[in-house]
């Protein structure tokens, strides 16, 4: 399946630049528009419009379930299904206008068709919908179903969105033209950084990865293009970047929490999963706590330690904690239109479980039965699984945990039909990016039992799961034989994205796995809650020691599953404040000078470069930082094997033959610098090629290759 190989992401660990006459161009369109951030807003209301339209039909306009306050639903429906939508439209028609039409800057005309187009087609449906009722309304939504919750909730989701924008541009933002980048993030913004700038300075169509130029894509690039796209349009980079992944996360946010009240019924069930969402469990505070104690360095060791604690394997980059969602930002929108699925499709599940047959006959009846195969909603099925496979170049990794978890409802629904079509209209779309998109294969899926538990038996990785997560996993896999049917129907499913982490390597990198087990981790804080929320309620009939005991364990209960989350929160912030950040010059001349004078099908050999001036200029590098690349399914080994020939070599033939069979344009060289911790050299390469650019400090060179 296609769809798997856009599945990976990395480990842990702004002026107006003119390029051609063509951008000089782009550059008087903006400037006809009184403030240039506004094209950038004007995109983002027209796909939130054209969202909200698409949204009305996907899941049925003025359809209600009882207690649940549909704004919630529209909100971040509207904001995913617009967004990719009209990204994918401008995408296309820019892929057009480039390799068929040959423009230096097919963004312009991108925009410009894809934007009139959209503002076209919602004036045209505002005109058929007031012909036939008399009146448009764009929102549909003011039969509140509990108006007393939705002031509750405003307030929840206003302070949500104001944290959040804060952590967002806490770890990266531009000031006094210098981007600061938080060192526990600023590993994925390499790579992401460079994409968006491919965009946004370059013309990247068709599409290639800046770290290994020249070659396909086998990375998923869409959040990177409308991030790129918005800068493009006159949105400083850091805006762009922060404001699309704060409205991803808010609308991942309020959909879950819109399914925890689907779930449990009980708003504090919905908050207290949000709570348990940023702070993750696990047992490693209270192992490194104890080991303090008995040092008798406990609180120095609190106040000055900034490296995330862990003791099971590589823990301490961060895996399980909420740096994920600040240097994979593109997860949050993946999974914002995975939970708007899982949403949807709790119709048909609600149906299967409502059934009074009991065990093997509802089972049996589930599988053989006319009623749990006939289709329900097909329309709504389709259009489910047009939206899902459309995100596998968003994040490969959400669509394939939404469909294992989408897998796991249908066995125990109604209408499995729908479900067979929405999956198979998915995977039609992924396998037809990843055709468009990638020659040949960028991986092999195989089995690889265990994750990164060092002990792979059974044993070994329930000791494994205890460690990282305490008694998250474990515990609600007892907790799920005392549970009614559509509660154990729902937990089993959120808990296949785990299980694939642990049998299934798709990567070169089995890190990248950790992304499944937090899709299931975000969605099962959704039944943590909900025992706490009971527990804390108590029942009718106990006893006041009995509620008071309730209460107690509902107290240490939270303590256990959210405290390492919470210390581990605060080595986010200390561990990216003052004297913590990665720094590029945004006003740099090298960037700009490569902006200028780079072509589109040049390639750039350069030291291995993660995020700098050189990555900031869009350019396609023949092998940037090999991580990056390896990760992603590129032969890296190779590419590194010839720079080192490249830059080691005395010997000017050599040389000559193995630039010209990488067909590198451009060789920059770095005073001090090393490839392969091998030190490049210069005296062969400047004999050989003529330099056509120094920096002022005469720190950096580079040679062109070509005549």
């Amino acid at each position: 399946m296609n769809l798997l190989l856009i599945s990976r992401d990395f480990c842990y660990t702004d002026t107006c630049l003119i390029k051609s006459p063509g951008r000089i161009e782009v550059s008087a369109w903006r400037g006809n528009v009184q403030g240039e951030i506004m094209l950038g807003i004007i995109y983002l209301l027209l796909a939130g419009i054209l969202g909200c339209e698409a949204s009305k039909m996907l899941t049925g306009e003025g359809k209600r379930v009882s207690g649940i306050n549909r704004i919630w639903l529209m909100l971040p429906a509207s904001f995913g299904v617009g967004t990719l939508l009209l990204t994918w439209m401008v995408y296309i028609i820019s892929w057009f206008f480039s390799v068929v039409g040959k423009a230096e800057n097919p963004l312009l005309y991108g925009n410009i068709i894809g934007m009139t187009g959209a503002a076209v087609i919602m004036i045209l449906l505002s005109v058929q919908k007031y012909r036939k009722q008399g009146s448009y309304r764009i929102w549909n939504i003011d039969k509140t179903q509990d108006k007393r919750r939705l002031k509750k909730e405003i307030l929840l989701f206003g302070l949500l969105t104001v944290f959040i924008t804060y952590m967002m541009f806490y770890v990266f933002y531009i000031k006094d033209g210098i981007l600061y980048s938080g060192l526990t993030v600023y590993g994925d913004y390499a790579p992401h950084t460079a994409m968006m700038r491919s965009f946004s300075a370059g013309n990247n169509f068709p599409t290639q990865y800046p770290h290994y130029g020249g070659a396909d894509v086998k990375y998923h690039f869409m959040f990177q293009f409308l991030t790129g796209n918005l800068e493009y349009l006159g949105m400083r980079m850091d805006f762009a970047y922060n404001i699309v992944s704060t409205l991803s996360l808010v609308g991942f946010l309020m959909l879950l929490y819109q399914l925890a009240l689907r779930i449990t019924g009980k708003m504090c069930c919905g908050v207290l999963a949000l709570f348990l969402f940023f702070f993750r469990s696990g047992m490693a505070f209270f192992r490194f706590t104890w080991e303090h104690i008995q040092a008798g360095n406990l609180v120095e060791t609190l106040e000055e330690n900034t490296s995330f604690i862990g003791y099971t394997v590589n823990e301490n980059w961060g895996l399980w904690n909420f740096n994920v969602y600040l240097n994979q930002r593109h997860l949050a929108f993946g999974l914002l239109m995975v939970t708007l699925a899982l949403y949807l499709f709790m119709d048909w599940l609600e149906a299967g479980t409502a059934h009074e047959e009991k065990g093997i006959l509802w089972i049996k009846n589930r599988i053989f039965s006319k009623e749990g195969w006939k289709s329900r909603n097909l329309d709504q099925a389709l259009l489910m699984g047009m939206f899902l496979g459309l995100c596998a170049f968003w994040n490969g990794a959400a669509v394939i945990g939404g469909l294992l978890i989408l897998c796991g409802f249908a066995i125990f629904s109604d209408g499995k039909v729908d479900y067979a079509v929405m999956a198979g209209v998915s995977i039609f779309f992924s396998c037809l990016q990843s055709k468009i998109f990638i020659v040949g294969s960028a991986m092999s899926p195989q089995i690889y039992l265990g994750f990164l538990a060092e002990d792979k038996t059974v044993p070994g990785v329930v000791k494994y799961l205890f460690w990282m997560s305490g008694v998250f996993f474990l515990g609600l896999v007892l907790m799920v034989w005392f549970m009614r049917r559509r509660e154990r129907a729902i937990l089993v499913s959120f808990l296949f994205p785990a299980i694939f982490a642990f049998v299934l390597l798709m990567t070169p990198d089995i890190n990248v796995n950790h992304k499944y087990i937090m899709i299931s981790y975000a969605f099962l804080t959704i039944f943590w809650a909900w025992a706490v929320c009971s527990l804390w309620k108590g029942r009718n009939g106990q006893s006041g020691i009995q509620k008071t005991m309730g209460k107690i364990l509902a107290i240490v209960l939270v303590i256990s599953l959210s405290v390492t989350g919470i210390y581990d929160f605060v080595v986010i912030i200390k561990g990216n404040g003052a004297g913590r950040r990665v720094t590029v010059n945004m006003n740099s001349e090298l960037t700009q000078w490569l902006e200028e004078n780079l072509e589109k099908n040049d390639l750039l050999l350069t030291p291995e470069y993660s995020m700098n001036e050189v990555t900031m200029s869009g350019a396609m590098l023949y092998c940037g930082w090999p991580y990056y690349a390896w990760s992603a399914g590129y032969d890296t080994n190779y590419r590194a094997a010839q720079a080192v020939t490249i830059y080691t070599t005395s010997d000017s033939e050599t040389l000559k033959k193995t630039v010209q069979q990488e067909k590198i344009t451009y060789i920059l060289f770095e005073e001090g610098s090393e490839f392969e911790q091998q030190e490049c050299r210069e005296e062969t390469i400047a004999a050989a090629y003529e330099k056509v650019y120094e920096t002022q400090d005469g720190r950096i060179r580079i040679y062109k290759t070509t005549e």
